[in-house]
């Protein structure tokens, strides 16, 4: 066996992270690690990489025990990690990016030629297409994937620890990522992967071990499982069916009309003649890679950027460059898509968190004087009937988890019953079974005759639920289709720049 990791635990306090968990790797096995948020994956590759100390247990390399204090004593043992967030630096060269710290050397200076043919080598064997001498800062987001895979293989990693690695690419990109996976498998290479994506865990892996709770509720051969087994072991339960009823479209809830947005420096167009309509009783989904204008159109319609041209309607009235303020009190809620950054207030309690958008309302105040009574059980009404795991409502919002903040911030949001949701990354980070709840407020809301837009770079978030797809691509909108005429490889093609032959 190549790996054993033999009844680690992990305990801070009283609490478990992780407990009793045995796990083991092969030889050119593709394994996968799949859990809720909080289940342990995270903990458990941290300890294997050296980033945290188990509380008990061990861990076996080729059969022999190691205690494993840093990430290069790991790297010396032929493990690598392929982080979330990559940890590239955007004015260096892919070459660059690849040899740091491990550099070819001319004398005491830096042999650039070296480094690139090194990497260009590396490459080829692998099957990876890059260009050495490209700028990381120029450089699509498949590719810098690459760069991280090949920063680790350049180091002699044998066992490759991939956490999440196809949370941000294109559908194009994650299917010559999993070749690309498949292909380092072939050639000699174990592959750890972490993802909460069963369809590719079906489609790439070997085998899949799932936590919950910090403990292991299964092993078992790919090939002898089904997601919906997997996700059965992942959540304790089985996964409600999306209740996708039909519903008449009614009039128009937003309006958009010729918006152009141009940035003031470079008079670059951010945004270019958008035009489209989210009416009641639809969700309407915007697919796209980040960065194609999707953060500046949220913006927008939010009050939070200034329209150079156009105008945006939510009903009959006209929010163009309104207040924040004014824009919400004329019928808009919002889920951000930083839960951390715009979604809430780290520091203050979760009931606080629950009443930003509600306590200047009649019912929980009066002449400026809160009602202290009222507020505190709404929000424990609120936790109860949106399942939010916190000690109390008087936890600070930064200690729960990811998952939990979220549902936190979509009860909050969702609960403000307006005609018009925008919801901007609503399920980014979450486990199966927070994505399924917040999927299913989303749709009730638009069955109740209300307006949702949805923005995420989840396509099959979009495709589950969406009546209608607009696709954007640098800044502009360039396609659209009904659920009868959408596919995945129809919209993928327009999110990398394509184009898309209608017939």
């Amino acid at each position: 066996m190549l790996l054993e990791l033999t009844g680690i635990t992990k305990k801070y306090g009283d609490f478990f992270a992780n407990k009793k968990i045995d796990f083991s790797l092969e030889e050119n096995e593709i394994h996968a690690i799949v859990g809720e948020n909080g289940a342990g994956k995270t903990t458990l590759m941290r300890m294997l990489y050296g980033m945290e100390t188990p509380t008990e247990g061990s861990i076996s390399v080729r059969g022999i025990k190691h205690k494993i204090n840093n990430p290069n004593e790991a790297i010396k043992l032929g493990i690598g990690m392929v982080h979330q967030h990559f940890m590239l630096f955007p004015s260096f060269t892919i070459a660059e990016n690849i040899v740091f710290h491990h550099e070819p050397k001319k004398g005491i200076l830096y042999n650039r030629k070296k480094a690139e043919e090194e990497v260009a080598i590396l490459a080829k064997k692998y099957g990876m297409n890059i260009d050495p001498s490209q700028l990381i800062s120029d450089a699509p987001v498949g590719v810098q994937q690459r760069v991280e895979i090949l920063k680790v293989l350049y180091q002699g990693a044998d066992i490759i620890i991939l956490d999440e690695p196809t949370a941000v690419l294109t559908p194009l990109e994650v299917k010559d990522l999993l070749i690309s996976l498949r292909n380092l498998s072939k050639q000699g290479k174990s592959i750890i992967l972490i993802t909460h994506k069963l369809n590719e865990v079906m489609q790439v892996t070997d085998r899949v071990t799932v936590l919950r709770d910090g403990q292991v509720t299964g092993s078992l051969k790919t090939k002898e499982t089904d997601t919906g087994h997997l996700s059965k072991l992942m959540v304790g339960r089985e996964l409600a069916k999306k209740e996708k009823t039909e519903v008449k479209v009614g009039a128009s809830i937003l309006s958009i009309e010729h918006l152009n947005i141009i940035e003031n420096s470079s008079k670059k167009k951010l945004l270019e003649d958008i035009n489209f309509q989210v009416k009641a009783g639809e969700i309407v989904g915007i697919a796209g890679v980040s960065g194609n204008g999707q953060s500046e159109l949220i913006a927008a319609i939010t009050g939070l950027l200034q329209v150079n041209e156009g105008s945006i309607h939510l009903a009959d009235i006209d929010i163009t460059n309104l207040s924040v303020r004014q824009i919400r009190e004329a019928g808009l809620a919002h889920i951000p898509e930083d839960r951390y950054l715009w979604g809430s207030a780290k520091t203050a309690s979760v009931e606080d968190n629950l009443m930003m958008t509600e306590y200047r309302k009649k019912a929980f105040q009066k002449n400026g004087i809160l009602h202290t009574n009222v507020i505190r059980k709404f929000a424990k009404e609120t936790i109860n009937k949106f399942s939010i795991k916190t000690t109390s409502q008087e936890e600070s919002a930064q200690n729960l988890s990811g998952g939990n903040l979220q549902k936190l911030i979509a009860a909050r949001e969702i609960q403000q019953n307006t005609p018009f949701l925008l919801a901007a990354e609503p399920t980014r980070g979450v486990d199966i079974g927070a994505m399924e709840f917040i999927h299913e407020q989303l749709l009730m809301k638009r069955n109740n005759g209300d307006g949702v837009l949805l923005i995420s770079s989840e396509l099959s978030e979009i495709l589950s639920i969406a009546d209608r797809v607009l696709v954007m691509f640098e800044g502009k909108i360039v396609g659209e289709f009904t659920q009868a005429d959408v596919s995945d490889e129809k919209i993928s093609l327009l999110m990398a720049g394509g184009k898309h032959e209608q017939g």
